[in-house]
């Protein structure tokens, strides 16, 4: 699978425009204050991107950040100026004509931002300790529709785990599909280079989160992907695939389940960029000022990592009133194509 990936991302797909499925959103629905960000990024990284979503959470600001299967460079330099100068961002990948264009422009960049804070290293996703990265020093990974080409999804998770340091978290961008994949799709080449393929079924996601210490993965936005060559699409039968983005926070106090303990946060409005506002997740849109009831986990997402000093908290964990409202098991991404979600 490796010489398939390899020979896929480097010589069949010369840019997005090349790919068979709705992966890569159109600019009209790309977040505004991504914009100005991309405009700084070079014309030739930016048609080679083939992720499916947005890998920028909020508060990167000196952050040292890790991105999973960088590609061109596209998601490493738009983050590079989210960290700003004094944050680092490491770009892994496997692919030397990928590599070969996110390194040709790095001066470019540096011109542009005024300082030089990324380095891109070849590897595999799957094999990090083979690269040198040391345990617990990353504040934030990233992954943009690259864990679904990986032969090893329980290597890299562990690796990520150990990356990590505590109260860190993993932001990532992936496909999944509503069942297991059939082995006739995911022996299919160029199903598996359009990211279908190697896609998990979105429980043994979850299953496989959790056994690597990511007790509450969390959610936190999807849409239905379509597959436009009808070849393929016949190929893939009645199989629902989904791009979807989810948070791990490497947090060894989260309980299995989401318990209630009468606790409440309020959000004071001081993240950059989210004055009004701070999206946690899917389930979790928190408006500045207004009294938000969370479960036990949630008040450690935002209390114990990063984002705490821009909550006040109100509870604590002396009494338990059982599983919180809301906590369901069902299948967690929207059918509905026509939703309004903003991914680039």
């Amino acid at each position: 699978m490796y010489d398939i990936v390899q020979d896929y991302y480097g010589k069949q797909l010369q840019h997005s425009g090349d790919l068979k499925t709705t992966a890569c959103c159109d600019i009209s629905q790309m977040p505004d204050w991504l914009k100005p960000l991309l405009a700084r990024i070079h014309p030739e990284v930016l048609s080679r991107y083939y992720g499916c979503g947005l890998v920028c959470p909020p508060l990167l600001n000196g952050c040292r950040v890790l991105d999973l299967g960088s590609g061109s460079g596209r998601d490493v330099y738009a983050l590079a100026q989210l960290v700003g100068a004094e944050g680092e961002v490491v770009g892994v990948d496997m692919t030397d004509e990928q590599l070969e264009v996110a390194e040709r422009h790095k001066a470019f960049h540096s011109e542009a931002f005024g300082y030089e804070n990324v380095r891109f290293l070849k590897g595999y996703i799957e094999r990090l300790d083979e690269l040198e990265l040391e345990d617990e020093s990353f504040d934030v990974i990233v992954s943009n529709c690259v864990i679904n080409l990986s032969t090893d999804k329980d290597a890299v998770l562990a690796s990520v785990q150990r990356l990590l340091k505590p109260g860190g978290e993993f932001y990532f961008s992936d496909v999944y599909a509503d069942r297991r994949v059939p082995e006739s799709v995911r022996n299919d080449p160029v199903l598996y280079g359009e990211c279908l393929g190697g896609a998990l079924y979105w429980n043994d996601f979850l299953n496989l989160a959790k056994a690597h210490g990511f007790t509450d993965p969390r959610l936190v936005e999807d849409r239905p992907l379509e597959v436009t060559d009808a070849v393929l699409a016949e190929s893939i039968g009645p199989v629902r695939f989904f791009s979807a983005t989810y948070r791990l926070f490497k947090l060894a106090s989260l309980e299995s389940d989401c318990e209630d303990y009468g606790q409440a946060v309020i959000y004071k409005g001081t993240i950059p960029g989210h004055t009004h506002r701070f999206v946690l997740d899917k389930h979790h849109d928190i408006e500045t000022g207004k009294v938000f009831t969370v479960c036990g986990n949630t008040w450690k997402m935002l209390k114990d990592t990063r984002f705490g000093e821009h909550f006040d908290y109100i509870g604590d964990f002396s009494k338990h009133y059982g599983i919180f409202d809301g906590c369901g098991k069902a299948l967690p991404f929207t059918s509905d194509s026509s939703s309004d979600v903003s991914c680039c």
